[in-house]
């Protein structure tokens, strides 16, 4: 979707200015934040994808005000009341008020254990790979209302294929209920003068990883 959250190529926001020896949290609840994202995670409630989604449909000015586990907390929240395990009356009050829904997949050691390492997103091919290493492709000009990982920069764009990874999870079809929907994923590589145009540094080279639907032959 469009929204605040894409900001690659946006003027106006300020230099980046990194906190000198920033600690891992500023407050005890965002490590807490973090136990409870990864405790969700673990019970397979949801793709991971459903709280990137959830954050980016923040109202802008909220998105922008936020500190990043804010966020996460509030993105989970509403997570929490659309998959129906928990109530809007039970977080304006603060607890629970009716017997908890059963999850996926309980919370054990062992769970805990097999989710430490990172998972593979990759499946198996669905239909032959569209594209090749060193293929000329275009990126589609698409304003999806849902959830997509193309940012806006890089639409309708003229790039080369420069590596292919297989077939991955597509996030746009998890977040709107389609399912896994495998597709082909590759590397395209862009000229810093069709990124940002002719006043760009000719030395400049832009890749993104950008799934089979979002290319097409050029």
């Amino acid at each position: 979707m469009n929204s605040v959250h894409d900001m690659g190529g946006m003027d106006g926001f300020g230099p980046v200015e990194p906190e000198p020896n920033e600690p891992t949290f500023h407050a005890p609840w965002e490590g807490r934040m973090l136990a409870m994202q990864r405790a969700i995670a673990y019970t397979r409630t949801w793709h991971g994808d459903y709280s990137r989604f959830y954050q980016e449909s923040l109202p802008p000015k909220l998105y922008l005000a936020a500190p990043y586990y804010q966020r996460w907390q509030m993105a989970m929240e509403r997570l929490l009341v659309a998959f129906g395990l928990v109530g809007e009356d039970e977080l304006t009050a603060g607890r629970s008020l009716r017997p908890g829904k059963p999850l996926q997949q309980k919370l054990t050691l062992e769970v805990v254990k097999a989710g430490l390492g990172r998972g593979s997103f990759h499946r198996p091919p669905q239909a032959p790979a569209l594209f090749k290493v060193g293929d000329r492709v275009r990126t589609k000009n698409i304003h999806p209302k849902t959830h997509t990982r193309l940012p806006r920069y890089a639409r309708d764009k003229v790039g080369i294929i420069e590596m292919a990874h297989g077939c991955q999870v597509f996030p746009d079809a998890v977040t709107s209920g389609k399912g896994e929907s495998p597709q082909w994923l590759y590397t395209v590589v862009f000229t810093g003068e069709e990124i940002w145009g002719p006043d760009a540094d000719s030395s400049l080279k832009v890749s993104i990883d950008a799934f089979e639907p979002y290319l097409e032959p050029c």
